[in-house]
């Protein structure tokens, strides 16, 4: 998104959105799983209808989580998005299906998790508002900031729903192994479900904008070099979250929870050390950027407790 040129927000994110959302998930199918269409006709609307609404609602906030980062940057907003997402998602699965380990020295594991999160998410915020200080920016500027802290917000708590979607749609990745089908590969039936469902908000929205904005000509500007950034984010998210499912699987009875909460501690390090590489701290003063690393620490202090309470049930 970042190395984009000639395209605008919504011309990326469509493109980006059908490749990830719809054809790479359709295609893997296709490949993993013997007669997709007759698998899936055969799944009832209620087994699947969890994992299309969970998808549903994840998939608005993969549309604000786009406009989160537009306005934030990076950095800022897969700091704030992740620490929430890696929280919810973690904790939601724990206490519908084994809400006896939310009591005891789990419990108050995930209470501490919580209140490092929430001192770390708020320097993060303080410092990212320093930092646009910093830049001398326009009052509108300022207030497309304090818009794109709301939008994080949402988005991290809505974006933990993909979790939820692969966590309540297991019905379907388990008839997948009743029909022989490998169970890594049965992860594969309950992605495209969650995914699929979750492209409907990122479809109708980014084609609104094209209509309002007129900006679908663009679409003929240097095509070739922004759809290849576009289909690049694209493998890049999808193979990464598929990857984080199959490895849910294998880790057993908590890898919804504790493989959820490894896999974005992960994503919010390396979205760190990216943003810092494309430049989005270099306005900042001295002491802007070591709260900024100090809340940092504070967030991935927070999942790793959040790690270390899945240990204690164990």
């Amino acid at each position: 998104m970042k190395s984009s040129r000639c395209w605008k927000w919504e011309n990326t994110w469509l493109v980006y959105a059908t490749f990830a959302l719809v054809l790479m998930p359709f295609a893997l199918v296709a490949w993993a799983i013997p007669h997709p269409f007759a698998f899936f006709s055969s799944i009832s609307l209620g087994m699947m209808l969890p994992a299309l609404l969970f998808g549903f609602c994840w998939g608005i906030a993969q549309v604000t989580f786009g406009l989160s980062i537009a306005r934030v940057g990076m950095a800022m907003a897969f700091a704030i998005v992740i620490g929430l997402s890696s929280l919810l998602g973690s904790v939601i699965p724990l206490a519908v299906f084994h809400p006896g380990d939310l009591v005891g020295r789990a419990g108050l594991a995930l209470l501490v998790s919580a209140i490092l999160l929430v001192i770390g998410l708020v320097h993060y915020v303080q410092a990212g508002r320093e930092r646009e200080v910093n830049k001398v920016v326009a009052d509108t500027h300022g207030r497309e900031f304090r818009t794109g802290v709301l939008l994080c917000i949402f988005t991290g708590c809505f974006g933990s729903m993909i979790n939820m979607g692969f966590v309540f749609g297991a019905p379907i990745a388990q008839r997948a192994v009743q029909l022989g089908v490998k169970p890594w590969s049965a992860t594969l039936s309950v992605w495209l479900v969650v995914l699929v469902a979750g492209y409907l908000p990122n479809l109708a929205y980014t084609l609104f904008l094209l209509n309002r904005n007129g900006t679908a000509r663009l679409f003929r500007n240097q095509w070739a070099r922004e759809s290849m950034l576009s289909v690049a984010a694209a493998v890049l998210w999808l193979f990464g979250m598929l990857g984080y499912g199959i490895g849910a699987g294998v880790m057993g009875k908590y890898g919804n929870s504790l493989g959820f909460a490894v896999c974005m501690a992960a994503l919010l390090l390396w979205s760190s050390v990216l943003g810092l590489m494309a430049g989005e701290w270099n306005a900042a003063l001295p002491a802007t950027r070591k709260r900024m690393y100090a809340a940092l620490v504070f967030i991935v202090l927070s999942v790793i407790v959040l790690s270390f309470s899945t240990l204690l049930r164990k």
